[in-house]
């Protein structure tokens, strides 16, 4: 074959690789958008929700995310949007694109379930903090409906671990083996987070939880709820529904109450945070504007060991007021029953993220900014 017969032969070879590839991506279904933040700091790792209404579709059933670098971001699908985690600039823009392939499967990095071994605890974590609150097997011993601790310093999943080295193992949870430990003490309080009534002044802490439902699990983000059959207030008896959402690299769990009942005058919704008797705690409030509480102590192992600091903080949007009731430093706002108020809460541990009082304040004052302040996304023609 001549040297003009191969340039022909080449040039044709070309011609239909470039047909082929044409064809191909203006058959592609390919959604641009992009991810924008508002704030003056950077948002990082942030799960971000993108609903199929805003992108033109129906599902991403094989489809692929990718970024402005061409990187694949292993997403949640839904019924009706995905979730990924995106880091964003301060007063920046992120984009992002949707187009044919098989999308990567997510690392799990939230965790919730039922835990019948240990007296119907209901148990959940993200990649920053684990916790639990208890169920009815656990009647006799007069538990709260407030939120347990676990500090963990490892963002993988611990919650089946910690459950089977006690229970098979021996090896208790309130010791730390090398990824965290249950030093965080609840008894009949709100916790670290929990919800209660607040009525002629007194705070009414309620008690375990009747039922659960698991509404959504995924490796991004997980959706339960706890029922409450009776919520004694004076000699009114109300039902609650706790809705709990968990989202990886949250500081914060969110939280969704409804108390169903009797009208009740003059009626408020606490959340809280239990005070120990530690002569080291500090708390700071974000009060009035940002909306947040904030409180560290000592943590020590049942063993007497100092392990270094533990932090909770709350975050209530609507609410207009931060006092110690009982104890406890609660956030509270204004309940009319029937309806639904949503605040956040979260704990953190010194020896994994927060090294320092600081940071936790720092981390609980931009999480509010964040909720007060959602990252937009808009389509790009």
């Amino acid at each position: 074959m001549s040297k003009r017969q191969n340039i022909i032969v080449a040039v044709v070879v070309l011609c239909a690789l470039a047909f082929v590839w044409w064809f191909y991506n203006r058959n592609e279904k390919s959604v641009i958008f992009r991810v924008s933040n508002p704030c003056t700091f950077q948002r990082s790792n942030e799960l971000v929700e993108v609903p199929f209404s805003l992108l033109g579709v129906k599902s991403v059933n094989n489809m692929v995310l990718i970024d402005s670098l061409e990187r694949e971001i292993p997403y949640q699908a839904t019924d009706h949007s995905i979730l990924f985690q995106t880091t964003v600039d301060s007063c920046g823009i992120s984009v992002y694109r949707l187009r044919k392939g098989n999308p990567a499967v997510p690392l799990y990095k939230v965790y919730a379930r039922f835990v019948p071994e240990r007296k119907d605890d209901f148990a959940w974590e993200n990649d920053i903090a684990a916790y639990r609150m208890y169920g009815p097997a656990l009647a006799a011993e007069n538990p709260s409906n407030g939120v347990d601790l676990w500090l963990k310093k490892t963002d993988e999943l611990i919650v089946d671990t910690f459950y089977y080295r006690e229970h098979e193992l021996g090896l208790p949870y309130h010791v730390d083996y090398g990824k965290g430990l249950d030093c965080y003490k609840v008894g009949h309080t709100v916790g670290c987070g929990g919800v209660a009534l607040l009525h002629n002044d007194s705070l009414y802490i309620g008690n375990h939880y009747d039922r659960w439902n698991i509404v959504e699990a995924g490796p991004l983000r997980t959706i339960f709820e706890l029922y409450y059959d009776s919520v004694t207030l004076d000699s009114l008896t109300l039902q609650q529904t706790l809705r709990i959402t968990v989202s990886a690299g949250s500081v914060l769990n969110k939280a969704e109450v409804t108390y169903n009942g009797e009208n009740v005058d003059d009626l408020r919704v606490a959340a809280g945070i239990y005070l120990h008797k530690d002569s080291l705690s500090a708390i700071k409030t974000g009060m009035p504007m940002e909306r947040w509480i904030a409180y560290s102590e000592c943590a020590v192992s049942d063993a007497g060991l100092d392990v270094g600091r533990d932090f909770v903080g709350v975050v209530m949007p609507q609410g207009d007021m931060a006092e110690m009731k009982d104890g406890s430093f609660i956030i509270t706002q204004p309940y009319q029953t029937n309806s639904t108020i949503t605040y956040y809460f979260g704990g953190g541990w010194s020896q994994w993220l927060f090294p320092s009082d600081t940071d936790w304040f720092n981390a609980i004052h931009y999480a509010s900014l964040q909720i007060s302040n959602p990252l937009q996304i808009e389509l790009v023609d």
